[in-house]
């Protein structure tokens, strides 16, 4: 079976019992995601598969032969940091760490999602389908809501959804509600 990850592709020799999770972590030593409850309850090994977010915990490897996933590690461009990776930074949007992997790939699924007009449970009815769905800090919340953060760094990682959101890092400005 062939694992793209990051663009790259890894051939691997897998026992079909192996996560996703366990195959980046154990097998590419790709440590990003992290093993936090492993039911697929607390988003801290949220990666990118196909361009939507996944809990890689309960992904079998297997089953993602030929899949396109991306990781914490793979959101940088060189030494260029993805604008979410700035944004917090820039808001201090993470306390211990160990949540942000998952935070971080949850929040560039949420930026893509809604940009692709799917809805959550708090989109208006009103909203127009398959527009853009506007992310207020409701809707910013509500799609990260899958994201446990111990630390309770909830409000600064909502401020910097929002500043990517808005096309860029301000520090000390809140997200408009």
């Amino acid at each position: 079976m062939v694992l793209h990850v990051n663009g790259v592709p890894y051939p691997l020799t897998l026992d079909h019992r192996t996560t996703v999770l366990d195959a980046l972590r154990e097998h590419l030593d790709l440590t990003g995601a992290k093993k936090g409850c492993d039911h697929g309850q607390c988003g801290a090994c949220t990666v990118l598969v196909d361009g939507r977010r996944a809990n890689s915990c309960l992904l079998l490897a297997v089953a993602q032969n030929g899949r396109r996933i991306i990781t914490v590690e793979g959101l940088a461009e060189g030494d260029r940091l993805h604008p979410l990776q700035e944004a917090f930074l820039d808001r201090d949007a993470f306390q211990c760490g160990y949540c942000t992997p998952g935070q971080l790939c949850s929040a560039v699924g949420l930026l893509a999602e809604a940009a692709d007009g799917f809805p959550s449970s708090v989109t208006p009815d009103t909203a127009d389908p398959g527009a853009p769905v506007p992310l207020t800090a409701d809707e910013i919340r509500e799609r990260m809501s899958g994201n446990l953060c111990r630390c309770g760094a909830y409000p600064r990682i909502v401020d910097a959804v929002g500043d990517v959101r808005d096309g860029g890092t301000r520090t000390g400005q809140g997200v408009a509600s």
